[in-house]
């Protein structure tokens, strides 16, 4: 059962404290995800009823629910060099796995949201389930579940004010069998019912290349510097996110963006920790026609809100008209004051960069 500690439900942007980040758990934190999880708990709604050694041993078998996906830790800087404090942890589980109780078929669940007493309305627990969120996205799931206790009300409020919806109501049978009522939630990811928005998978690198330069060459003409870093998509999912689109039947590759892992920028065109830049939109030209341009810019508008950043930013050169009516129509306005001339350095004429935005 998903249970927190009493949670103070905030706005999107309020919620992400600069001295929190939200990580994946090491094994050396394991011992604080326990430590964390059992403090939120004997400190929830159900801490006054005795834990039973099968509860208790689902707890402490961070290793185990790593293993089924993945868990994740917030933790609160530290002073100077010393290491951080872990204050909240989640696990996120795939469907069929031992710790997933709801999710099915292509469906990831949330497990043991716990926020540590001390880090009480901090938004930790709102930036976890985003983490989530993002995490599950990720992976390609259609949609995270999870279930919590009736009586848990402050979880309950997270869930709906981040679009969770109730898909069962408390049983007064559970009460009476000795059981804990709970409500199951279930918020979709995928943005399209055609097409499944993911990272890029290890043996998909070469196609998602070999897609990245048709989409180019088939309308502009690129310099061999530029052909090469259209290329390097495996350099760019190691250092970076590369997300791909994939048709949801048949799983034909469709398009690509890349985008710059939590916390970090992939160019200079950022000004601020709260934009997210990208770049690198390509579309197969056998599937242009079916949104696939729009579905990977939605995604990186998507990706900036679970961040709780404020803006997307990104740059395009003049020729790339097509692109420029897309972002255009999403919503995107020029950002004319970071435009900027480039001098391509290999005999053609210097050129203007321009710079487009969109408040998320």
């Amino acid at each position: 059962m998903t249970q927190t500690a009493p949670v103070a439900v905030q706005d999107a942007h309020a919620t992400r404290p600069a001295a929190v980040r939200v990580r994946e758990a090491q094994p050396a934190d394991w011992p604080d995800v326990v430590r964390v999880s059992e403090a939120a708990f004997a400190a929830g709604p159900y801490g006054h009823l005795p834990v039973r050694e099968e509860r208790q041993r689902f707890v402490r078998d961070v290793e185990g629910r790593a293993a089924a996906g993945t868990v994740l830790v917030a933790e609160r800087a530290g002073h100077g060099s010393s290491r951080g404090e872990i204050v909240g942890t989640l696990s996120i589980a795939r469907a069929g796995t031992g710790p997933s109780r709801l999710a099915v078929a292509d469906e990831a669940e949330v497990r043991l949201l716990a926020v540590s007493p001390t880090a009480q309305r901090l938004g930790v627990a709102r930036r976890l389930m985003l983490a989530a969120s993002e995490t599950a996205l990720g992976w390609g799931a259609s949609a995270l579940v999870l279930d919590t206790g009736g009586k848990n009300f402050a979880a309950q409020t997270l869930y709906e004010g981040l679009g969770y919806q109730r898909t069962s109501e408390p049983s007064q049978s559970d009460e009476t069998e000795g059981r804990i009522p709970h409500v199951d939630y279930r918020l979709p990811l995928q943005l399209e019912h055609g097409a499944v928005v993911r990272l890029v998978h290890p043996n998909e690198i070469e196609a998602v290349a070999k897609l990245s330069l048709r989409a180019y060459e088939l309308e502009y003409k690129i310099s061999s510097a530029y052909r090469d870093d259209i290329v390097s998509v495996g350099q760019r999912a190691e250092t970076h996110q590369v997300w791909v689109a994939v048709d949801a039947q048949s799983g034909e590759l469709l398009g690509s963006v890349t985008t710059p892992k939590p916390g970090e920028h992939l160019t200079s065109l950022p000004e601020s920790g709260d934009e997210l830049d990208f770049r690198l939109l390509a579309v197969d030209p056998g599937a242009r026609g079916r949104g696939v341009g729009a579905l990977l810019t939605r995604l990186v508008v998507e990706l900036a809100r679970l961040r709780g950043l404020r803006r997307v930013v990104m740059n395009s050169g003049p020729q790339m008209v097509r692109a420029h009516r897309l972002y255009e129509r999403l919503g995107f306005s020029n950002l004319e004051s970071r435009v900027r001339t480039v001098d391509p350095g290999d005999g053609r004429a210097p050129f203007q960069l321009l710079a487009f935005t969109i408040d998320v």
